[in-house]
């Protein structure tokens, strides 16, 4: 009598059993404009994202290059965002990372700009209407504002990212002995993490107007 009570809980109760099957159920019932149709997040992305390409091919001219652009877009805001969460390391807010990122970014610009579009980089030197006296100084001004641009963009992204964590990390410090201080000043942190998810937005965007910008002189 026992066997046959817990017997209900068996799954394989014959050769030909489905109650396995049973769980999949959902997936045969559930309508197909379930799986077709994009949920409203997907949508919002989209939308974004074609806004984004919109207003860097309006710079480079081409598609091809805007898609590593966007690319480099959603990996910086993704990090950014990630590093809002707690016991998550903010990639970006390291030197190193991205410094990486700026360096690879620029030296490869820098390589596909010099082999294949020489004159074109030799008349980036020197602006128009430069009077001739002064060529040899704009051609060492340029050089050196070329040359600083993966730094200025590397200290950028970091600068900006670490400092709204070091803010929260001080005042969190601070007030964790004083308590009731502390749920007082809770409508101030919720601020700082609106404020830091703008900041991680806008960096993002940042680093790929300017590595946009950049490109766009090849």
């Amino acid at each position: 009598m026992m066997l046959n009570l817990f017997s209900v809980f068996d799954p394989s109760t014959g050769t030909l059993s489905l109650n396995w099957l049973s769980m999949f159920l959902f997936i045969i019932i559930t309508p197909i404009p379930f799986w077709k149709t994009p949920s409203k997040m997907t949508l919002m992305l989209m939308v974004m994202l074609m806004k984004i390409m919109t207003e860097v091919i309006m710079h480079i001219k081409t598609i091809k290059p805007s898609v590593l652009m966007v690319s480099m877009f959603l990996f910086l805001l993704m990090i950014n965002i990630m590093g809002l969460m707690p016991y998550v390391f903010t990639a970006s807010a390291h030197l190193s990372m991205s410094l990486a990122i700026a360096l690879t970014m620029w030296m490869s610009l820098m390589l596909y700009g010099w082999i294949n579009s020489t004159n074109k980089m030799f008349t980036h030197l020197v602006p128009m209407g430069t009077p001739n006296l002064l060529m040899p100084f704009m051609v060492l001004i340029e050089s050196i504002s070329n040359l600083i641009r993966p730094g200025s963009l590397a200290v950028r992204l970091t600068a900006n990212m670490i400092a709204g964590h070091l803010l929260m990390s001080l005042l969190g410090n601070n007030l964790i002995s004083n308590f009731p201080l502390l749920l007082i000043m809770m409508w101030l942190f919720m601020g700082l993490m609106a404020f830091e998810l703008a900041v991680a937005f806008i960096q993002s965007y940042v680093f790929m107007t300017l590595s946009t910008l950049y490109s766009s002189e090849i």
